[in-house]
């Protein structure tokens, strides 16, 4: 009997080829879009209407059942109002991994499975593989490291990755496009998506106000020595290493160092001053590995964007971790993500603290 499979297709190229790879490898394949927020009428941003059309008709041209799984009440919660959370508690946080986690391999497998599914797959660039010696499912990168999206998907769970299915893995993007176009897919050449799903036009503070009822509080921007160096719109506004709309005037360039919740003010300073070397993280999941029960070199990296770099990752009680990198980290981001590697390998990560 042939692999039921649930794919999750959002109306890109991906998602439709991961489906299609798995139809031509003779699963029996159901396209699901999942409704996640009420802004239907903006065309572009992942769960509208008009991409939920797209995956319908791509499904229809691919000859595979398509339903719409609508769990805008649970991506509210977990994810839009955590978004809300993060911001007004001085973070910058990062809602495609709350997404992940709670939604696209939480909920969505759960129903999934309970509709008789053996595994669900999505169009993420990365890979899956069982390791017999450790008896343990890990998590490696995409072959496209230029797409890799292993970043996004490290709080993922064992039984997750149990159920999941990476068809696009192993490819590089212009072939996934050749393939679609090959076999006729109407969004073979559709441009990717780079905004927050439920953040038209990356207007993020506009989005605080109109969903999340926040007014941000205008206060002191000011220097190391506690100088004042202007006022700020209302630290809601900024993030480390910001330099662009500060409206204050200096000999040199000034950056965005650091936020007090308490005082209400915004620290700015040189660039040299956002270089640190530690961090501490919270909500850790190791995934490929047990936690270790000692300090392990890896490469890590605290932004989607860069680079690995060397460091040593110590396992903290409560489920923390404190890293040194080998070279100073420019702009280490509250409430954003730090993932570990060994090579391909996937290791783990957490969100990093204040």
């Amino acid at each position: 009997m042939a692999q039921r499979v649930f794919a999750a297709m959002s109306g890109g190229v991906d998602s439709a080829a991961a489906a299609l790879l798995l139809q031509q490898a003779g699963c029996d394949v159901t396209g699901v879009t999942l409704r996640l927020h009420h802004y239907k009428d903006r065309p572009g941003l992942c769960g509208s209407a008009d991409d939920i059309e797209t995956a319908r008709s791509v499904a229809a041209g691919m000859g595979i059942p398509h339903v719409v799984l609508d769990l805008c009440d649970l991506f509210q919660k977990q994810v839009m109002d955590r978004f809300v959370w993060a911001y007004t508690h001085g973070r910058t946080p990062n809602p495609c991994i709350d997404c992940n986690r709670e939604i696209k391999f939480g909920a969505l497998l759960d129903w999934a499975l309970d509709q008789g599914a053996d595994a669900i797959a999505t169009g993420h660039y990365a890979r899956v593989r069982f390791d017999e010696a450790a008896h343990r499912w890990q998590l490696l990168r995409g072959a496209d490291r230029r797409k890799d999206q292993t970043y996004f998907l490290y709080q993922l769970t064992q039984r997750q990755l149990a159920h999941l299915l990476l068809p696009v893995g192993d490819y590089e993007k212009p072939a996934l496009r050749a393939l679609a176009a090959a076999h006729g897919l109407s969004n073979a050449q559709k441009a990717d998506s780079q905004d927050i799903c439920f953040v038209p036009d990356g207007d993020y503070v506009s989005f605080l106000r109109q969903y999340g009822g926040v007014e941000p509080v205008p206060g002191d921007f000011v220097d190391e020595s506690g100088q004042v160096l202007g006022r700020h719109q209302g630290l809601e506004c900024y993030t480390i290493g910001q330099r662009k709309g500060l409206g204050v005037s200096a000999n040199a360039p000034l950056y965005v160092l650091g936020k007090d919740l308490d005082h209400g003010t915004v620290l700015l300073g040189g660039d040299d001053r956002l270089y640190t070397r530690e961090l501490t993280a919270e909500r850790v999941n190791w995934l490929s590995i047990p936690e270790p029960d000692g300090p392990l070199p890896v490469t890590a990296k605290t932004r989607y964007s860069q680079r690995e770099a060397a460091a040593t990752v110590e396992p903290l009680p409560g489920g923390c971790v404190r890293m040194v990198f080998a070279e100073p980290q420019r702009a280490i981001t509250p409430g954003q993500a730090v993932v570990f590697y060994d090579g391909d390998l996937v290791l783990g990560g957490g969100t990093i603290c204040p």
